[in-house]
């Protein structure tokens, strides 16, 4: 006999609608009691109950899946980003498709036409460019959009992304308090709203200090050739930095190799801060001093407030900022 919901109630003694509910993934919005869910699920594996995701699409109108849209998987910030945000919308009982866009703007857009295509339920995405025309069609006809990290400037789409101005200017407070005057800044891509606030943060930091003519801002990719290729011209440069604020991960790998290639030495000839913090930065020589960004809670909260459109819960707060830290490593000297 083909197991149904019903089969496994009537075995277990108790409604079909308690069942569902349960391998749907809502026994707490219902308040199911955990005894009762250990064993639905239980009898459920016993049996190899395999529901109909086609029948459920019919009556739920869902697909039970969420699309995600990310400029680089071969960066780890938005790899690890990616993978919380898919931890998150499995225990909700759903099934994440992944589109890397390889921080084009095409490739977004296109993204979101195969997303909507592929009747997902919601979407969460890194938007590349300035251009938010697709996104909020999609967002305003098909399904509900939220952005993570990134996110466009004076528009009401819902966003978790970090306070990345406080990030840029801490952490040039940090250079400046330490007695550098001639401080670097290598960018990422111009026209992500993150990357402007950071580099927006270390401008009114150095005018603070009266060190605006120290001012120098190059770069246009959070890559690490970008971080190398523009740490060779700052070094051929007469007016050599005493700091590099790097905008990246990435962006310090590069940085890293290029003052290792002139010979120099991080911090005694050339300090350097950068934005990011993964735990091998703490195993590199010298570990980095950097900014740390709540990637996870960013993630997660992104998710919550997706989930919350679908099922039509009235938001909150909808455009967060969360707070970064800065995590002193060994790479800053004072001068």
């Amino acid at each position: 006999m083909k197991e149904s919901l019903s089969t496994i109630a009537e075995r277990l003694g108790v409604s079909v609608t308690t069942v569902s509910r349960v391998l749907s993934g809502n026994a707490g919005k219902y308040r199911i009691s955990k005894a009762t869910e250990a064993r639905i699920r239980a009898e459920a594996d016993r049996c190899n109950y395999a529901p109909s995701l086609v029948a459920q699409s019919l009556r739920s109108r869902q697909t039970k899946t969420i699309g995600l849209l990310t400029p680089s998987l071969a960066n780890p910030y938005f790899a690890e980003m990616s993978s919380v945000i898919i931890s998150e919308v499995h225990r909700r009982g759903f099934t994440t498709i992944v589109i890397d866009t390889m921080e084009n703007e095409s490739n977004f857009n296109e993204g979101l036409t195969k997303l909507v295509a592929r009747q997902v339920d919601g979407i969460i995405a890194v938007p590349c460019g300035q251009d938010h025309t697709m996104v909020d069609g999609v967002n305003s006809n098909f399904v509900p959009v939220v952005l993570v990290d990134r996110y466009y400037e004076n528009f009401p789409l819902p966003y978790v992304t970090t306070n990345n101005y406080k990030g840029g200017y801490d952490a040039t407070r940090l250079l400046i308090d330490a007695g550098h005057r001639s401080i670097a800044c290598i960018q990422g891509v111009r026209t992500s709203a993150p990357n402007n606030e950071r580099v927006r943060g270390y401008r009114d930091a150095m005018e603070e200090a009266g060190l605006k003519e120290f001012e120098f801002v190059a770069g246009n990719e959070f890559s690490i050739q970008n971080g190398y290729l523009e740490t060779k011209l700052l070094l051929s440069r007469q007016l050599k930095p005493t700091a590099i604020f790097a905008l990246s991960n990435n962006i310090s790998l590069g940085v890293i190799k290029a003052i290792r290639e002139a010979g120099l030495r991080i911090p005694e000839d050339l300090s350097l801060l950068s934005f990011d913090n993964y735990t091998y930065m703490d195993y590199m020589e010298p570990p980095l001093t950097r900014v740390g960004q709540p990637v996870e809670d960013m993630a997660i909260l992104a998710a919550k407030i997706l989930f919350d459109r679908i099922e039509g819960i009235a938001p909150g707060a909808s455009q967060l900022r969360l707070s970064p830290t800065i995590i002193q490593g060994a790479s800053v000297s004072r001068l």
